[in-house]
């Protein structure tokens, strides 16, 4: 079997060939830049038509000097809260006619970090956003240059910051959903918490601040990782001891894993342990019991750190910080404790 060779596509100067101009003249068309005879545009519009041609964005950008691409940096982009924050930024730079570029920053070696920031500081961007939920792309943040137009997203961390910041408020979120366990009765909630780019996330901060400001014991926090597996191995060890009644877990996929646990350790959620998540990935409806959690509105806090980005890239000025808090979400997998607080 013969494979027929692919057909290159069109460039500019096909263009101006079919039609029967110079390749300055289909550039003047294409751009705007300079007025052109309506039967010359007329013919280049007709050539265009013709062949299929598309103008190169990389293209228009060097003719016209308006820089057009947008970069993106992430530790991961298969996470949920990554994945959907990068949908919100790329939704809203497409409606305003940017590309989006995104460089994965693997780990926060240096050698790594400047070789992605080399790879962003090579090409046309007009500026980027950095998804600081990771230490990798902290690192990255940091090592980009001030020249750049650069607006970091992240959760509620504590600090000042010297560059526009959008973020979502964790901390007040995982108060809530402490103050929501207690006023079901428990004594106390156990806390496992995800990976920080400091001493603490914000939610695990929340969650502290809330036990102390009611007055109960603060158990020390289990570390784990982003997947369930971690939180299976937190709960198994949570499981072992009868006084934990309820958890608060640094995200779904780790609640996911601590119900699992308790499950397979013969303690019912939520009839002998109240389970919450954070985050309400599109899987925590679904799970039976269906997972009471936090929802975050990641697309929004992409489309959010856009417009700060754009307002930057326009002006020269942005709003310094921009905050939205979460919503706790109420499903089947929190209830009292089997003997509820005295």
């Amino acid at each position: 079997m013969t494979v027929p060779a692919r057909r290159k596509p069109p460039v500019i100067a096909d263009v101006a060939r079919v039609a029967g101009v110079s390749v300055p003249t289909v550039s003047r068309v294409l751009t705007g830049s300079t007025p052109v005879s309506d039967a010359k545009r007329a013919q280049v519009m007709a050539a265009i038509e013709t062949l299929g041609y598309r103008p190169n964005a990389a293209a228009r950008a060097l003719v016209s000097g308006r820089q057009s691409m947008i970069s993106v940096l992430a530790g991961n982009t298969m996470r949920y809260g990554y994945a959907a924050t990068l949908q919100g930024v790329e939704e809203a730079a497409r409606a305003a006619g940017y590309l989006v570029v995104i460089t994965v920053v693997e780990s926060d070696d240096p050698v790594v970090v400047d070789a992605a920031v080399s790879l962003v500081l090579g090409q046309a961007v007009a500026g980027a956003v950095v998804l600081e939920f990771d230490a990798a792309a902290l690192a990255a943040s940091r090592a980009l240059p001030s020249s750049v137009p650069v607006v970091t997203v992240s959760s509620a961390t504590p600090g000042e910051r010297t560059r526009p910041h959008a973020e979502l408020d964790d901390r007040s979120a995982a108060g809530e959903a402490v103050d929501y366990l207690l006023g079901l009765g428990h004594r106390t909630v156990h806390h496992v918490a995800i990976p920080s780019t400091g001493p603490e996330v914000g939610r695990t901060i929340g969650w502290r601040e809330a036990l102390v400001a009611a007055g109960r014991p603060v158990p020390e926090p289990l570390a784990a990782g982003w997947e369930p597996s971690s939180g299976y191995d937190a709960g198994a060890l949570l499981a072992q001891d009868p006084e934990v009644t309820a958890v608060l877990a640094g995200n779904d996929q780790l609640a996911i894993g601590l119900m699992r646990a308790f499950a397979d350790a013969g303690r019912a959620v939520p009839g002998e342990v109240s389970v919450v998540g954070f985050d309400d990935e599109p899987f925590a409806a679904m799970w039976s019991p269906p997972l009471t959690t936090v929802a975050q509105d990641f697309v929004g806090l992409g489309r959010r750190a856009f417009g700060m980005l754009s307002d930057l890239m326009r002006t020269g000025m942005s709003t310094a910080r921009s905050t939205a808090v979460p919503e706790l979400v109420l499903r089947g997998s929190a209830a009292p404790p089997p003997t509820p607080l005295d």
